[in-house]
């Protein structure tokens, strides 16, 4: 059976990307702040789609073993803890 994804936005200006049948679960969930909504004004799906599409393509691409140093990721971040940052 062949399961299409779509991109949703919500109420509440998130936009998710999940499974045409309905599925609870989202598969993505992306959350714009609400200065990044008002410049992006009326774009916000095109932007979420771009999102998408790139992580889709560096997930397909054959990942290196040296593509990331450990001087290339930042264990602290302020908003979330454990989080990673990629410079």
């Amino acid at each position: 059976m062949l399961s299409y994804l779509e991109l949703v936005e919500l109420a509440n200006g998130d936009i998710v990307l999940q499974r045409s049948e309905g599925d609870e679960n989202p598969l993505v969930t992306i959350k714009f702040s609400k200065e990044t909504r008002e410049h992006i004004a009326g774009s916000a799906l095109d932007v979420a789609r771009a999102m998408v599409q790139a992580g889709i393509e560096a997930a397909a691409m054959p990942v290196e073993e040296d593509s990331f140093e450990d001087d290339d990721i930042d264990d602290e971040d302020d908003n979330e803890p454990g989080a990673k940052i990629v410079h």
